[in-house]
């Protein structure tokens, strides 16, 4: 692609200086320069996300194709993207774009494009080479989910083929070692975390989570400071958001605001958790804001120590979502959300000893998620055989047998092809047991 000459303001970024990667900056854009791939490893609150994608601009990279920036959630790509654009002092939509399913707003000359990962490996799907693009920003690689493992699987292939490309994976918490041996030993900038310290406080539930969880409020409300900062609560999903919501409104609903935050509550409604209110606010919020989304003036979490994981039974052979204790880097994520802006305190509702029996990192997806319904999304999206792909955790050789024996039962796959009835499958976000069962009833 001919080189683009990029405006002033994109071409020579400013970087805040309160930020706390702000003095690696320097040398961040001297690896950019000298290396294909960098992983970025520091704890929420250092400004990797925003920041990352003005160092690539400052290294020279976004003239020859732009730079794509992934987010896990759609959620995190708007906010992000709104973010950078205005940094960066531009319009987004403009020289800053998102792009999430069913929305985007970039145009012919966008040069830094934020989208959730799913969108980058439909792209990958329709152009191996990514010839749009110089750059691609893997962000929140920690969560290890499918389309992570196999975006930095075929990012690694691209590498091979492309030598002018470059590749940043980021996260707040990261196996280090293990992703940039991934990328043949690729160099490593570690970041200092949050810009205040943060006190946990640890308060064991004994039977009523209802009553800990309004202890905790009161005691904050009671314990705040003056300036009055907001509190942030954990929940596991939406359901619980609503039923909590409904107990503080009960008992505070005159001297704090309930704010509901997950990633399908509709975008005005989202717009309220980021606009100060004349009260004190307590924001219910899933792990969307655990990393993806920066909630403004936090300056106290309750952590209930749950979350919603995804996880394949073997034994009911279905996926299931059961609620389950996060891990201990999961945990530190919640914690460092309220050391923002101020000195912080996160209330954890369970002991010492229950936190440091967690494992240290959650499971990536890939080891908690039907292999058959890994094969199937990789036929779908033409990535290749399973047992060659370059995963930086490959799954069981056996497991992966058993996965297409199953896909050959189904019909999805004939002589490793897909079918016409695999595509459809494919299309289908459930188990592939289940979406047999519905292109079947179609007819």
């Amino acid at each position: 692609m001919k080189p683009r000459p990029l405006p002033p303001n994109l071409a020579n970024p400013r970087f805040p200086a309160e930020l706390p990667i702000a003095p690696r900056i320097g040398e961040i854009v001297e690896l950019l320069r000298r290396n294909q791939v960098l992983v970025v490893a520091g704890e929420t609150g250092s400004g990797k996300t925003t920041q990352l994608p003005k160092a690539c601009l400052a290294a020279g990279l976004g003239q020859r194709g732009a730079i794509a920036h992934t987010q896990p959630r759609r959620l995190a790509a708007r906010t992000v993207a709104a973010r950078i654009a205005e940094e960066l002092n531009v319009e987004l939509g403009r020289e800053v774009g998102y792009a999430v399913r069913f929305a985007e707003r970039t145009s012919a000359a966008t040069v830094v494009k934020v989208m959730t990962d799913g969108l980058l490996l439909n792209e990958i799907q329709r152009d191996r080479k990514l010839g749009r693009y110089e750059c691609a920003i893997v962000d929140e690689a920690h969560e290890r989910s499918l389309n992570v493992d196999f975006i930095l699987g075929s990012l690694r292939r691209l590498l091979d083929y492309r030598p002018d490309f470059k590749v940043v994976v980021t996260s707040a918490t990261i196996d280090v070692q293990a992703f940039a041996k991934h990328f043949r030993d690729a160099p490593v900038v570690q970041v200092s975390g949050r810009g205040y310290p943060v006190e946990v406080v640890y308060r064991a539930v004994e039977d009523d989570s209802d009553a800990a969880l309004l202890d905790c409020v009161e005691t904050i409300i009671h314990d705040a400071p003056a300036g009055r900062r907001d509190i942030l609560v954990f929940q596991s999903g939406e359901r619980e958001i609503f039923d909590n919501a409904r107990l503080l409104k009960r008992v505070f609903a005159d001297r704090l605001d309930i704010l509901p935050l997950y990633a399908r509550l509709p975008a005005v409604e989202q717009q309220r958790v980021f606009a100060p209110g004349p009260k004190q606010r307590v924001v219910l919020a899933t792990n969307v804001a655990e990393t993806s989304i920066t909630v403004p003036n936090i300056g106290y979490v309750v952590d209930p120590g749950l979350a919603r994981i995804s996880r394949y039974s073997y034994r009911a052979k279905l996926q299931r979502l059961p609620i389950e204790r996060i891990s201990q880097a999961s945990a530190q994520q919640r914690a460092g959300r309220c050391g923002r802006i101020a000195p912080g305190v996160c209330y954890r509702l369970y002991d010492e000893q229950d936190f440091a029996s967690r494992p240290a990192y959650t499971d990536p997806e890939i080891k908690r998620t039907n292999l058959a319904a890994v094969v199937l999304a990789m036929r779908a999206f033409r990535l290749g055989d399973i047992a060659k792909f370059p995963f930086v955790d490959p799954p069981d050789p056996r497991a992966v047998r058993d996965a297409v024996r199953l896909l050959h039962e189904l019909q999805a796959l004939e002589n490793d092809a897909l079918t016409e009835i695999g595509r459809a499958m494919a299309r289908l976000p459930v188990d592939p047991r289940l979406a047999r069962m519905l292109v079947e009833a179609a007819r």
